[in-house]
């Protein structure tokens, strides 16, 4: 017997939470569409042409005129995951004495083969751009 109670309790917390999520219809209504949510369907041999990010971290920064301008030192996905950023280590020498700079990860071009290009942009104003600090 206490199993059963056991069982149709599970049952029952499994149930009524989902029963209660059901959209609430008049009588005459008909239910809208199912929409397929799910695993889509992709192409591997497109994704393999893509950039893996560790290939990009790392990688040095250039602008449209070919100078060095800094290195990629990770890529971050907000939370929403709407918008992806790069976090450049700009100045200093060989890491010592360079500070951490957000971009949007789009601004950066990496259609040209093993090129990471950020356009418009200088040490100088790379270097006066705000600091990034990671979340602890």
């Amino acid at each position: 017997m206490t199993k059963t109670l056991a069982a149709l309790a599970i049952f029952g917390a499994l149930t009524v939470p989902a029963a209660l999520t059901l959209p609430a219809m008049a009588q005459d209504a008909k239910p809208a569409p199912q929409e397929t949510v799910g695993v889509a369907t992709l192409d591997p041999a497109t994704i393999a042409t893509g950039w893996r990010a560790s290939k990009i971290i790392g990688s040095t920064v250039e602008n449209e005129n070919g100078d060095a301008i800094g290195s990629v030192d990770d890529l971050i996905l907000t939370a929403d995951q709407q918008v992806p950023y790069a976090v450049l280590s700009v100045g200093g020498f060989l890491g010592i004495g360079s500070k951490l700079v957000a971009v949007p990860y789009l601004d950066l071009d990496t259609t040209q083969k093993g090129k990471t290009i950020l356009r418009a942009a200088t040490k100088e104003s790379l270097t006066a751009a705000p600091e990034f600090k990671y979340a602890e």
